[in-house]
C-alpha cells in the first residue's frame, strides 16, 4: 500500500486526506441522522397529554426543546400558541429552517469532496503524462523502467481519485434524500401540533 502512495506521487497526499475526512463525515452523519433522535416517536401526542393534564412546565418544555431537532421546532410553536395561526405557523417555519441547516451540516463538505477527488486524479495523470514525455524526450523509448514512474502516477492517481470520489458521491445523494425527508416528516409532526393547539383555542373562543 505505502509503495502505491509513494507511486502516486504528491497528489495522493491531499486525496487521503479527502477519503478521511470523508469517512468521518459518513459515520458522524449515520450516527447523528438517526430518525429517533430527530423525531422522537408519539412526542406530539406526549406534548397534548402533559398540556392536558397541565403538566406542561418549564422542566418538560426545556426537556422537549434539547431531546431533539423536533422538540426545538415544536417549542417554538408552543411559545406563541397564544397567538394567531399564522404567526404560530411562522414561528415553527423560523425555527424549522435553522433546524434544517443544522441537519446539512458538512453535507456541502461531502459534496466538495466528491466532485474535487476526482480532479485531482486527472492532475495526476496529467503530471504522469508530462512526466512520461519529459523522459521520452530526454532519453527516448528504448528503457521502459523510466517510464513506469510516470505512468504508475497518471494511473494510480486517477484510480485513487475515483475511489473517493464514488462513495463520497452517493452518501452525498443518500444522506441529502434522508435530509430532505426528515424535514417532510417534522413539518407534519408540526402542522399536527398547529392544527390540536388552534383547535383547542377555537373551541376556546380564541382565534
Amino acid at each position: 500500500m505505502f509503495e502505491l502512495v509513494r507511486a502516486g506521487g504528491m497528489l495522493m497526499l491531499p486525496i487521503i486526506l479527502f477519503s478521511i475526512i470523508a469517512m468521518a463525515i459518513i459515520v458522524e452523519r449515520f450516527w447523528s441522522l438517526k430518525r429517533d433522535k430527530i423525531i422522537p416517536p408519539q412526542l406530539v401526542r406526549d406534548i397534548v397529554g402533559w398540556a392536558q393534564k397541565n403538566e406542561l412546565g418549564q422542566d418538560k418544555i426545556s426537556s422537549v426543546r434539547d431531546g431533539s431537532p423536533l422538540g426545538r421546532v415544536l417549542v417554538a410553536g408552543l411559545k406563541n400558541s397564544n397567538q394567531t395561526r399564522e404567526v404560530m405557523k411562522e414561528s415553527i417555519q423560523d425555527t424549522g429552517r435553522h433546524v434544517t441547516h443544522e441537519l446539512q451540516r458538512f453535507l456541502n463538505t461531502l459534496g466538495t469532496i466528491a466532485a474535487v477527488s476526482p480532479l485531482l486524479g486527472l492532475l495526476g495523470t496529467v503530471l504522469g503524462m508530462i512526466k512520461v514525455f519529459s523522459v521520452i524526450t530526454d532519453i527516448g523509448v528504448g528503457n521502459p523502467g523510466e517510464l513506469a514512474g510516470g505512468i504508475s502516477q497518471a494511473l494510480i492517481t486517477t484510480a485513487a481519485g475515483i475511489a473517493v470520489a464514488i462513495p463520497s458521491l452517493m452518501f452525498y445523494r443518500y444522506f441529502k434524500g434522508k435530509v430532505d425527508q426528515l424535514v417532510v416528516e417534522m413539518e407534519q409532526e408540526s402542522i399536527k401540533l398547529v392544527e390540536v393547539v388552534y383547535g383547542k383555542n377555537k373551541n376556546t373562543g380564541k382565534d
